[in-house]
């Protein structure tokens, strides 16, 4: 068995390393790359990469992507591996055009973390993302021969938020965007902070690179080198720094301009509300396919509230969601059948699953082609949702789905989980939570935050005396959940201050029975499968803007959304929820006390017993 893993893994490894010499040599044949400087409005140019077929017997469609990120290999005689979406654009003849955002790499001007958008421009200099593509697409327009008019933008992640940007005042050219996974709002639920509680790991891993000052124009090769760590083992690194500060003062000094701005903007105010794109997606013309991963760890938010705000805002134009079992990014490579262990079995079960194949051939390719290319392509369903558990692609006509009924969760004394409210006059669970023994967020050690935490066995934490394991009893009949998850808890504490995560899990059978051809190696029995997990900055309860701190020992109400979800508990399964007070070093450690967290100190940091209620008045629920 071991012989036979082994060479099969070097077969596919070979095979796609093949594929990927296919795809270059294929783009450099049928493609002609050009490289060009841009002039914006203001003045300033901007580098950008157009890869334009041979073939100019028939005008092509457009497309754009904006990245922070680099438009590597620079020069005009080297081509890429592949060019995004994916090779179905390139074989139908697709304009690639790819830009270095204001800023960055070989552009021209100042760069701006998730610049905010100017909703009314007075002058030439009054530039913003939207003004920058506006003023990109008019450019191509005029000097590009070979295009159809029609221009499209996509983007994943960072270059998902350049998409959205693109939106409000977009040229009459762009007739389809496409943002993915997209950069949404830093302080509610992507990347940087979670309902105000700071995802630490992400941002100091980000920004130690991304964050350095670029003084000129330069190509990746001569760019910023990265920090180096001096142990593999992210909770030990980030637990021996010490509070927030002393990123500064040991490693970050004071050339990490936006860190800096991290640590003074520990509240929603105007700096985080000016890079929040939601409120300026009004008055959309070109259609919008959003995409996000259930499993995506840094903008799964992004992508259900950027659909959110379209469908609110806007009555005119098409408007579309696509969520998958993905983590970030993962439809847009690979099998994209990838929801932890549980993908080991599938795979042996039905070989031909494959996810992002099947996005991108039924969905993204067909949306760009209906809108830029003229062709008569099926629309999407309004919402394209895959079902984990059951392993479903599921058609709504709107998300969250509008026959869907609400569910409420109560937890009961005992660890018990069940849709009845307790009756008891009084009950809680009580715990101690430690800053200098935080629980982590994934086992084993590792330097990187790891993709695979928002899936992953909880064993590893169900264990320990600081988190709260609720469960049902086994279930009699399968149970789908499939829209938002809202925990409401009823809750104490000896600090002033506290996070809160909820965990949402689907445990498997004790005498799970994996199919005969799964692998031996892969054990379900009693997987405690993560469907969800969020955290909430319990000085953020009421308002993000303005923290209160808890009143010591009085029973509090912390009720916050949790990211949607679209899972099947089967039938055998059972429902647990686990509640806890740090997930270390994913998010910085509460000192527990009401005070700035980004300018604490050690003796800020102290020990609080925590209670979770379950009584008659006062209960807790999912």
């Amino acid at each position: 068995m071991k012989k036979l893993f082994l060479f099969f893994f070097i077969f596919t490894s070979v095979c796609s390393y093949a594929q990927k010499e296919d795809k270059a040599a294929y783009i450099s044949r049928n493609y002609i790359k050009s490289e060009h400087y841009i002039p914006m409005r203001d003045g300033v140019k901007l580098f950008t990469t157009v890869y334009e077929p041979v073939d100019k017997s028939k005008k092509h469609p457009v497309i754009i992507t904006r990245t922070p990120y680099s438009l590597s290999p620079y020069g005009e005689d080297k081509y890429p591996r592949g060019l995004v979406p994916s090779m179905l654009f390139i074989k139908e003849g697709y304009i690639i055009v790819y830009q270095d955002v204001r800023g960055r790499w070989m552009s021209e001007g100042e760069f701006v973390d998730v610049r905010p958008y100017i909703s009314e421009k007075k002058g030439k200099n009054d530039i913003d993302e939207s003004s920058d593509t506006y003023d990109t697409v008019e450019w191509l327009l005029k000097n590009l021969e070979s295009h159809n008019g029609n221009v499209g933008l996509y983007g994943i992640s960072y270059p998902g938020f350049y998409a959205s940007a693109s939106l409000p005042g977009a040229h009459p050219a762009v007739k389809a965007v496409s943002p993915q996974a997209p950069v949404t709002d830093w302080f509610i639920g992507d990347d940087w902070h979670h309902n105000g509680a700071f995802m630490m790991i992400d941002a100091f891993m980000f920004y130690r690179a991304f964050g350095k000052p670029r003084p000129e124009p330069i190509t990746p090769d001569k760019g910023p080198t990265s920090f180096i760590f001096p142990t593999q083992d992210n909770y030990k690194f980030f637990l021996e720094m010490g509070p927030l500060k002393n990123a500064k003062l040991k490693y970050f000094g004071d050339t990490l301009k936006f860190w800096n701005d991290l640590m003074k903007h520990g509240t929603y105010d105007d700096f985080w509300k000016a890079r929040n794109i939601r409120p300026h997606l009004k008055n959309i013309k070109p259609a919008t396919l959003v995409v996000g991963g259930f499993f995506d760890a840094e903008d799964c938010w992004g992508a259900l509230h950027t659909y959110e705000a379209l469908e609110k805002q806007n009555t005119g134009n098409d408007n579309f969601l696509t969520m998958g079992p993905w983590y970030h990014g993962g439809w847009s490579g690979g099998t994209g059948g990838w929801y932890g262990d549980v993908h080991e079995i599938l795979c042996d079960i039905n070989p031909e699953m494959n996810s992002a194949t099947w996005y991108q051939e039924n969905v993204e390719f067909p949306f760009f082609e209906k809108y830029l290319n003229n062709k008569s392509a099926t629309v999407p369903s309004e919402a394209i949702i895959f079902e984990t558990g059951s392993d479903t692609w599921r058609k709504y006509e709107t998300w969250p789905p509008a026959k869907s009924s609400a569910r409420v969760l109560f937890l009961h004394k005992d660890g018990l989980l069940t849709f009845t409210a307790p009756k008891e006059q009084e009950g809680y669970d009580e715990f101690i939570s430690d800053p200098a023994k935080p629980v982590p967020y994934d086992d084993g050690i590792h330097l990187q935050r790891t993709q695979a935490y928002m899936r992953n066995d909880q064993r590893f934490v169900s264990g320990r005396p600081d988190v709260m394991v609720y469960q049902t009893a086994i279930l009699e009949e399968d149970i789908v959940l499939a829209g938002p998850v809202i925990a409401d808890l009823m809750v104490s504490t000896t600090g002033t201050d506290a996070d809160w995560i909820v965990k949402l899990i689907d445990v498997f059978p004790d005498d799970y029975k994996e199919p005969a051809t799964a692998d031996e190696s892969c054990k379900m029995d009693g997987y405690q499968m993560l469907i969800r997990g969020e955290v909430m900055r319990g000085k953020f309860r009421n308002s993000f803007e303005k923290p209160e701190p808890f009143i010591p020992g009085t029973p509090t109400r912390v009720k916050y959304p949790l990211p949607d979800v679209a899972h099947c508990f089967r039938k055998g399964h059972r429902i647990m929820i686990q509640i806890q007070s740090s997930w270390f070093p994913l998010v910085d450690r509460n000192p527990q006390k009401f005070v700035d967290i980004y300018n604490a100190d050690e003796k800020d940091f102290q020990k609080a017993t925590h209670r979770i209620y379950h009584d008659k008045t006062n209960t807790s629920n999912n």
